[in-house]
């Protein structure tokens, strides 16, 4: 069965789950190189398996609220593949967390885990319960529920969760706890634990971090740096304030962060005073809005950044988040460069626009892999009970996400996708990651 008739399997077989198709379908069209060039890939049917999860666990989780309410929410943990080491992938907890959302999150995790060079393999996992709105004790007895659930299926060598949208510090710490009760282990289990008690310096920075290190890498390959350059971020989380914090740090005038009710935009930029304050209004659930009144700039209500001149993008909020529409406001307002932050913002649409327009892309499998690529540090440091500094971790992370870079160019140029020296990183990355994963699933034969 060629790729084509698979992914048209998946598409009769898993129609409803949209998400999961266009995922699926990235890697299919951008791997075909490589794959043709790997007759032993087909003869064991190396993408066929891969587009089926190992398993998936489904599960209710039953809680009580602040009135002593019943409540019912569901729990998925999505274990796609660990050919390269124990699954690991993040949890979510959000209204549209599904089935679907889950498996295109876990599939796109087995190439990013891959592409970091670490012993990871791809997973994902999470719940439609809405951390927004809820007391501590409410959030703390759902995630008490939950593991209770999941701590059947995971260890810190089968399966090891770490945080994602909803599930922070705290949540980590919830869940962590119970899981702690339950096994009587201090173990690795799950990765984002504060530090102190397991966790590692800088996993709070680093997927933002990490982003703008692999977009530091993208500019040099054109000689150029981040000095003076306008960036556009959208979202005012985890990711997006740390990518914005560390492009300005390197020069950059950062402009623009947003939220669902719409961007700020401040032409000045975002330093570090403002940055904090954005911080601790997030961490408060107050309104970005409120900016306006204290440093000035503008709040576009109901607006997406994109309709600003810049020349880096960095879309950070959530998947699909930027369409067809946007990537043309994008290439209209100059943007040159464009750094997924979060897991599959560009629709496939966009993603095609912004290639054909020559701007340089980076998919969040290469580009957003610091976060993963340091809760593997992190494991490791739980693993031999051994701590490193927040600059050592940094420099790690520097290292990982340059040879991330460095290899999706080798394999763009390899494989014939660079043309006129424009770098496909899109094409180089999946390549790298579905290769590494390829070659170990030929390995084994047929038992992975």
């Amino acid at each position: 069965m060629s790729i084509q008739q698979a992914i048209e399997k998946i598409e009769a077989q898993y129609g409803h789950q949209s998400e999961f198709i266009q995922a699926a379908k990235e890697i299919a069209l951008t791997i075909k190189p490589l794959y043709d060039a790997h007759p032993e890939y087909e003869a064991l049917k190396v993408f066929e398996r891969l587009i089926e999860p190992d398993r998936i666990f489904n599960f209710r989780v039953n809680w009580e609220n602040d009135k002593g309410e019943v409540q019912v929410n569901r729990g998925w943990r999505v274990q796609f593949n660990n050919a390269l080491g124990p699954y690991k992938g993040g949890l979510r907890f959000h209204p549209t967390v599904t089935e679907s959302v889950l498996k295109f999150l876990g599939f796109e995790q087995i190439f990013k885990n891959a592409l970091t060079g670490l012993p990871i393999g791809g997973g994902k996992g999470g719940s439609d319960f809405d951390p927004k709105g809820k007391t501590d004790s409410e959030v703390r007895r759902f995630c008490y529920a939950f593991m209770r659930e999941l701590h059947h299926y995971i260890s810190k060598d089968i399966d090891v969760p770490a945080g994602d949208i909803g599930v922070g510090g705290r949540e980590v710490s919830y869940m962590y706890a119970m899981y702690k009760n339950l096994t009587r282990e201090s173990t690795g289990v799950i990765t984002g634990k504060g530090v102190g008690f397991g966790g590692s310096l800088m996993r709070t920075e680093a997927t933002g971090y990490g982003a703008v290190y692999f977009l530091e890498n993208m500019l040099k390959a054109q000689n150029e740096d981040l000095e003076g350059k306008i960036v556009l971020v959208s979202g005012a989380g985890n990711v997006s304030l740390h990518a914005a914090e560390k492009a300005t740090a390197l020069g950059a005038v950062v402009v623009t962060v947003s939220d669902s009710q719409g961007t700020l935009y401040d032409k000045s930029g975002f330093n570090q005073e403002k940055t904090d304050w954005l911080k601790a209004q997030k961490q408060q659930s107050k309104p970005l809005a409120e900016y306006v009144d204290i440093y000035g700039g503008e709040w576009l209500a109901n607006k997406k950044p994109w309709s600003i001149k810049g020349d880096i993008a960095i879309p950070s909020a959530t998947q699909n988040e930027v369409n067809e529409d946007d990537a043309k406001l994008m290439v209209d307002n100059g943007i040159k460069y464009v750094v997924e932050g979060a897991n599959m913002p560009l629709t496939a649409d966009a993603i095609d626009y912004i290639r054909l327009h020559h701007v340089y892309y980076a998919p969040g499998k290469a580009a957003n892999a610091g976060g993963v690529a340091v809760s593997a540090l992190e494991m490791s440091q739980n693993s031999v009970r051994q701590y490193q500094t927040f600059d050592e971790v940094d420099e790690r992370l520097k290292c990982i996400m340059k040879n991330i870079h460095d290899s999706a160019t080798e394999a763009s140029e390899q494989y014939g996708q660079t043309k006129n020296g424009y770098i496909d990183y899109m094409a180089g990355a999946n390549m790298v990651g579905f290769k590494r994963v390829a070659d170990a699933l030929v390995a084994y034969g047929i038992l992975n």
